[in-house]
């Protein structure tokens, strides 16, 4: 008989490779019971099977929680077991990326509704799919996320994803607030909504204590630094992260599970603002950010980035694990900007510390 997931889940913690946590154990049973419905032999085709409207989706799940808590695990525990081929693996913001682009080429074809085929398609090539980190931060999304999923459940697929948010603060305080509403409705309606309730942060507890910031920037820097980035993802397969703000696209080149890596080039070295910062620092709870140069006159621009990046990451608690040129006191010495620098020096000293971000 197929093993069952709190057996494989008993099985890696037995073998090592989990530590034993009693609120992940607890959200394994709902995740069987949408395995299980998935696994159903299909239906067989009446005499009009042709014409007949696709099987309703098996009752989705919704599992939330805060970071760190072991949500992207399980699911994907879940997504690797659950044995049907139409299935898909993807972080929330890359497929609403890939929606909108979607729906950019169908409107150019004069379709009255264009969300339609956009569901049509997806449905035709994944009957089941599991989000990592469902939250609405762009109202371009906010604004076709209820249509859209109502069309891909009544096309027959079922949706697991993670949040960091219960269903209630999703786009919270967001612009037409009132027109998204629906949305929660439906979440409630078609998915299971499971609390993930740990008290443990195993983001956290694996930098307890751990080097965050290495200097100089260097080979010996890179490799201790992703060393750290294998624990934290726990090898997962890192992909892009891409960031609508304002009509501008922030590319966050790596990313798993809540952790970011990234060049202090690709954050500030690009003309990016307080706006694009603030969600980056709302998209991650840990944020690598590798080769922090010397700061002078000469990359003014740069430097006036890096300090309001900070600001954004200080603010939101996010971990900071970084490599530079110096330390934080020796960044940014001679020219404009490098008296108020030695706030961000100050706030960088601060992330270093064992309890920063709990």
């Amino acid at each position: 008989m197929k093993p069952s997931l709190t057996e494989i889940y008993d099985a890696r913690v037995a073998a090592g490779s989990l530590h034993a946590d009693s609120a992940q154990r607890a959200a394994l049973p709902f995740l069987e019971a949408v395995r299980a419905t998935l696994e159903l032999p299909p239906k067989k085709a009446g005499l009009f099977g042709f014409f007949a409207k696709p099987e309703p989706a098996a009752k989705g799940l919704y599992l939330w929680g805060g970071v760190g808590r072991g949500k992207s695990m399980l699911m994907d525990l879940f997504h690797e077991t659950v044995d049907i081929p139409a299935k898909r693996r993807v972080h929330f913001h890359a497929f609403m990326q890939e929606v909108q682009s979607r729906l950019h080429e169908a409107r150019k074809t004069g379709v009255q509704d264009a969300i339609r085929p956009v569901a049509a398609t997806i449905a035709q090539t994944a009957r089941l799919l599991c989000f990592d980190e469902m939250q609405i931060t762009d109202i371009a999304d906010a604004m076709i996320v209820g249509r859209l999923f109502e069309y891909l459940f009544d096309l027959g697929v079922t949706v697991v994803t993670t949040s960091n948010r219960e269903p209630e603060a999703l786009y919270l305080n967001g612009l037409n607030r009132a027109l998204f509403l629906p949305f929660i409705d439906l979440i409630e309606a078609r998915m299971t909504v499971c609390p993930l309730e740990s008290e443990t942060d195993y983001r956290q507890h694996r930098l307890q204590g751990a080097q965050v910031y290495f200097t100089p920037a260097g080979h010996a820097a890179s490799a201790s630094i992703g060393e750290i980035w294998q624990d934290l993802t726990a090898g997962g397969v890192a992909e892009p992260l891409h960031l609508m703000v304002k009509g501008r696209d922030v590319v966050l080149p790596a990313h798993h599970d809540g952790v970011a890596r990234v060049s202090f080039w690709d954050l500030c070295g690009a003309p990016l603002g307080p706006a694009d910062f603030l969600a980056v620092a709302d998209a991650v709870r840990v944020l690598i950010l590798e080769g922090i140069p010397h700061l002078s006159s000469a990359n003014f621009n740069e430097a006036k980035r890096f300090v309001t990046l900070i600001d954004a990451l200080y603010e939101a608690k996010v971990r900071l694990i970084c490599s530079a040129a110096d330390l934080p006191e020796r960044l940014y010495t001679e020219g404009e900007g490098s008296f108020e620098f030695e706030r961000t020096a100050s706030r960088l000293r601060e992330m270093q510390g064992a309890g920063w971000g709990t």
